[in-house]
């Protein structure tokens, strides 16, 4: 997945959180995981927390299913394959 596009899914992911109060510190952890990526391009950290943040979403599709689009889900799981 290209640096741009994966910016982009994770401030998304970021701000859905934000937005359904989910996941207690996760938007700040995927936020400081995704500036340590760019720094080192080691992507361990991010991926521990977009599984996580993934997780989350996915429960939140299952109570309702407009809370979270299924394309962001789906984008995250894209960096995780």
């Amino acid at each position: 997945m290209q640096i741009e596009k994966l910016e982009k899914t994770v401030d998304e992911a970021v701000q859905k959180l934000e937005k359904l109060k989910l996941g207690g510190s996760l938007a700040e952890e995927l936020t400081w995981c995704l500036g340590s990526y760019k720094n080192d391009q080691n992507p361990v950290g991010l991926q521990e927390k977009c599984k996580v943040a993934v997780e989350l979403f996915k429960e939140a599709r299952e109570k309702n299913s407009r809370a979270v689009s299924k394309k962001l889900v789906e984008d995250l799981e894209k960096f995780l394959a």
